[in-house]
């Protein structure tokens, strides 16, 4: 129980001293400032501590302990505390988000706490836990100005004298700094004085020494207490120690702490059976605000385990839709390679000749269609159901064609037939929007020389010369070159990218042929797309000796 000073001030009694008196420190200083305590296993630091928490307790003062080895629920015998930490003997199990709610707790609801972090298997989890709370207690203390004691197991383990002092140990020192004008105390607990910041023993406004045996930790009591008490701290018995107070005239007293009256869960186990007393607990509502953190918690894991799965469903759908995409340009791309290769092959249609044409000339306009549909697309985004619209047909066409390689000579010569008849229709349709053939003209009535396809024209030895000095003066390979100018006879009105992506080259060399070949007028711009000039290749062949004979471009391709 509390006792009242002489001067007012509110003490607590917490053992007796050398000579018999009654050994009281005052409430005001052991909440707001810096306390130290050390010993050797089994000395009775564990002990004191306890006996100053449950005092302050007693007069009705929370506290926040630090229990790094799960020794101090025993003060749950006759306190409620809420005990919080990672184990399932915890009142509650809690993570990094639970750290603001915790401090809520501490200081505004006035609910005392053990964070138990000896349970955490992962100690960066269990570093963040404390670093994060006692944050969050140093900010609500600037505003609140309430006393409050911070206890802080193996301190040495966070602000270390030899290894560098991580981002929670130099928080620890800043609230031994600047936390008493704002009522936050702290004590650090330690069995190994040489181990721990020297900084933060020599400014501690209370200190308890007890017994210490190794050389480097009585090296420490007698740079600090004095040489005498270097020697006699060996021979402490438990629960005895050297004090250290700002409050008191005495240098140092050797006092004796009384016992504990909870139930010691630090104690070293022995032969003895042990039975666990019956704790108190905090109330329901305060568990289920802390429940709703970690259900909170649990729904977002969920939600991120489930967007991340949709994510990567959506990414296989767009990987498998790039390739159905590649597949239809490469398919359709053969067929514009093959109708250039066979645009001027002779022979007569073979039986079947218009269901053949219309058959390949449907497949090829799907093919055009899907791949159309597919760069939209990507261009918009994949939709949320990527098999919508999907032509079956038109998926198969890459096996259809790849089976077609398989075909008898008559087969192949009917589609050698249709494509060729295909590619002199495209001709035909460019010539007539260009106002340079009879609109009333039909396929099986020949408009004359002036209805000659750019095909027939790149034949001519004029043109063939003109091309052939545009490609030397390009940067396209002849292989390059020579795809361009086929892709670009028979699909007029394609970009540079179009061209370039159809030679399977980079988009620089596909601009110089271009370049060549429009300064010999033999192709025109319009808008970022080009085209063959007809009229003026027309031109140069009216032009030319007509007693020339006429060949196949790539035969005059010069190398």
């Amino acid at each position: 129980m509390a006792d009242t000073a002489a001067d007012g001030d509110q003490q607590i009694h917490v053992g007796e001293t050398d000579d018999g008196d009654r050994l009281e420190f005052p409430i005001v200083e052991m909440l707001t400032g810096r306390g130290f305590v050390t010993g050797k296993s089994g000395s009775g630091k564990s002990n004191t501590t306890s006996v100053v928490v449950e005092e302050l307790l007693e007069a009705g003062y929370p506290v926040l302990i630090v229990d790094t080895d799960g020794e101090y629920y025993g003060l749950k015998e006759e306190y409620e505390l809420l005990h919080a930490g990672a184990d399932e003997e915890c009142d509650i199990q809690v993570s990094v988000e639970h750290a603001e709610k915790l401090a809520y707790l501490a200081l505004e609801e006035n609910v005392p706490i053990i964070l138990d972090v000896s349970g955490y298997l992962d100690d960066e989890e269990a570093d963040d836990l404390l670093r994060e709370t006692v944050r969050h207690l140093f900010a609500k203390e600037k505003k609140l100005k309430k006393p409050f004691l911070l206890v802080v197991e193996e301190c040495h383990e966070y602000i270390p004298e030899g290894g560098g002092v991580g981002e929670t140990g130099n928080l620890l020192i800043k609230v031994g700094k600047r936390g008493r004008k704002h009522g936050l105390g702290v004590v650090g607990i330690s069995q190994r004085p040489a181990d721990v910041k020297k900084d933060f023993i020599t400014q501690a406004n209370w200190l308890v020494w007890h017994r210490l045996t190794w050389e480097n930790d009585t090296k420490v009591v007698g740079r600090i207490v004095g040489s005498d008490y270097a020697d006699d701290v060996v021979d402490l018995g438990d629960g005895e120690a050297f004090i250290q107070t700002d409050w008191s005239d005495d240098m140092v007293k050797r006092v004796q702490f009384k016992r504990k009256r909870t139930f010691d869960a630090g104690a070293t186990p022995g032969l003895d059976d042990f039975e666990r007393p019956d704790l108190k607990s905090v109330s329901g509502s305060l568990m289920e605000d802390l429940g709703d953190i970690t259900d909170r918690k649990e729904q977002e894991q969920n939600r991120v385990a489930e967007l991340e799965s949709q994510l990567e469903n959506r990414e296989q759908r767009i990987a498998e839709l790039e390739s159905e995409l590649e597949t239809a340009r490469d398919v359709s791309a053969a067929a514009r390679k093959m109708a250039n290769a066979l645009a001027h092959g002779d022979g007569s249609p073979p039986e079947g000749y218009q269901a053949t044409l219309q058959t390949k000339n449907e497949q090829i306009d799907r093919l055009e269609e899907r791949i159309d549909e597919l760069e939209a697309r990507f261009e918009d985004g994949v939709p949320a159901d990527p098999t919508e619209g999907t032509d079956d047909e038109t998926a198969d066409a890459p096996a259809e064609t790849s089976a077609s390689s398989d075909t008898d000579d008559e087969t192949r010569d009917a589609l050698v037939d249709a494509v060729q008849d295909r590619l002199r229709r495209r001709g035909e349709r460019s010539q007539l929007r260009d106002g340079s053939e009879d609109a009333d003209a039909t396929p099986d009535e020949p408009a004359g020389p002036a209805a000659e396809t750019v095909v027939d024209l790149l034949q001519a030895p004029p043109v063939v010369t003109r091309v052939n000095a545009a490609r030397r003066d390009s940067k396209c390979n002849d292989d390059a070159a020579w795809q361009i100018v086929s892709a670009l006879a028979t699909n007029p009105g394609a970009s540079a990218h179009d061209l370039a992506a159809a030679a399977g080259i980079d988009v620089e060399p596909a601009h110089t042929l271009l370049r060549e070949l429009r300064t010999r007028d033999l192709v025109v711009r319009d808008d970022r797309t080009y085209a063959f000039n007809a009229d003026r290749m027309r031109t140069l062949v009216e032009h030319d000796d007509p007693s020339k004979p006429r060949t196949e471009l790539r035969d005059q391709w010069e190398p």
